[in-house]
C-alpha cells in the first residue's frame, strides 16, 4: 500500500506535532503501568531516602515512563500505518491519515528515545546508579517490540503484557537493582501485569477480529473467535490474580489495605468481563479503558500505603 503524499511530505510546528502526538496516543493510559511502577520504588526502599532523593527519582520515574510509552506508542504507529490507514477504526491515526507526516513521527519518536536515555542516566548523575543507564537501549527495544509480533504470532497480547511487566522491574532498579533479588513480590507484581495486561489485549483486540484475519495479522480474537477469546482473556485475569494473591503473601508489608485491594480488583475482573459477555461491542470501551485503569490505581495506591505504614 503506497503512503499518502501528505504522510510522506507534510511537516508541522513542534507544538502542533507535539499535541497530536499527545492527542493520538492518550498519555492518560500510561495510568496502566504507572501506579505499578511506583510502588515498586516503594517496595525497593525509596521511603527510606533523604526527601529530596525522593523527590528527584519520582520525578526522574515518570518522565523516564513518559518517554518509553510515547516511543513504544510512536514505534507502533510507524510501523503499522498501513494496516492502520486501511482499518476504519484506526484510519483517523494521526499518522496513518497524514495529519501527521511520518518525517515528523519519527523525530519525535527518536527524540523521546534520546531523551529516555538521558534521563535514565539521570539516576548514575544523582545517585551513581548507572544500571538505568545501561539497561536503557535494551528496554527501548523490548518495549518497541511489540508492535511487530502481530505479524508473526497470536501471542502478540502476551508480548505487551510483558513490555507493561518491565516498568515495576526498571523501577526497581532504578532506585536499588538489588531488590530484584531480595523482594520477590517485584516479580508477582511483574507477572500480575503481564498477565493482566495480556488479558484485556485480548479482550482490546476484538474490535479488529475480522480486519486482522482480512489483513493476514495474528491475534489471538484472529485464531480463536469471540468465544475462545473471551475464555482466554479469563484464564489470564486468573492468572494475573494467582501472581496478584502471591505478592501479597510474599511481602510482609504487604497488609489489610493491600489485601483489601487484591479483593476489589477481584470482583472488578469479573464485572469487566461480566460486562464483555452482556454488552459485547458496547462493552469494550467500559471493559478496558475504565475498570482496567481503576484496577492499576487502586493497586498502586493500597500498595504504597501499606509499605509506608
Amino acid at each position: 500500500m503506497s503512503e499518502p503524499a501528505t504522510i510522506r511530505h507534510r511537516s508541522a510546528g513542534l507544538g502542533r506535532v507535539l499535541s497530536l502526538v499527545a492527542r493520538d496516543i492518550k498519555l492518560a493510559h500510561t495510568v496502566f503501568a504507572l501506579p505499578f511502577a511506583m510502588l515498586a520504588v516503594f517496595l525497593a526502599g525509596l521511603a527510606q531516602r533523604p526527601a529530596v532523593d525522593i523527590v528527584i527519582t519520582l520525578a526522574l520515574v515518570l518522565i523516564c515512563m513518559v518517554l518509553a510509552r510515547t516511543w513504544a506508542m510512536l514505534v507502533n504507529r510507524l510501523a503499522d500505518r498501513e494496516f492502520d490507514a486501511a482499518n476504519p477504526r484506526t484510519a483517523k491515526r494521526v499518522v496513518a491519515s497524514g495529519e501527521l507526516s511520518v518525517r515528523d513521527a519519527v523525530r519525535v519518536t527518536l527524540g523521546c528515545a534520546a531523551l529516555f536515555t538521558v534521563f535514565a542516566a539521570g539516576f548514575g548523575v544523582a545517585f551513581g546508579n548507572w544500571w538505568p543507564a545501561l539497561l536503557a537501549l535494551p528496554v527501548l527495544a523490548w518495549i518497541a517490540a511489540y508492535s511487530f509480533t502481530k505479524r508473526f504470532t497470536a501471542l502478540c497480547h502476551v508480548f505487551l503484557g510483558g513490555a507493561l511487566a518491565a516498568s515495576p522491574l526498571a523501577a526497581a532498579i532504578a532506585v536499588d537493582p538489588a531488590t530484584l533479588a531480595t523482594v520477590p513480590a517485584l516479580w508477582w507484581i511483574a507477572g500480575m501485569v503481564l498477565c493482566w495486561v495480556a488479558g484485556f489485549d485480548v479482550i482490546y483486540a476484538l474490535q479488529d477480529l475480522d480486519f486482522d484475519r482480512q489483513a493476514g495479522l495474528r491475534s489471538i480474537p484472529a485464531a480463536l473467535g469471540w468465544r475462545g477469546s473471551a475464555w482466554v482473556s479469563r484464564a489470564l485475569h486468573l492468572a494475573s490474580m494467582a501472581s496478584l494473591v502471591m505478592a501479597w503473601h510474599s511481602e510482609p508489608r504487604f497488609g489489610a489495605v493491600f489485601g483489601a485491594a487484591v479483593v476489589v480488583v477481584g470482583f472488578v475482573l469479573i464485572a469487566e468481563h461480566v460486562v464483555l459477555a452482556v454488552r459485547r461491542e458496547k462493552g469494550l470501551e467500559m471493559a478496558f479503558f475504565t475498570l482496567n485503569g481503576v484496577i492499576a490505581c487502586l493497586l498502586g495506591a493500597a500498595g504504597i500505603l501499606d509499605v509506608l505504614t
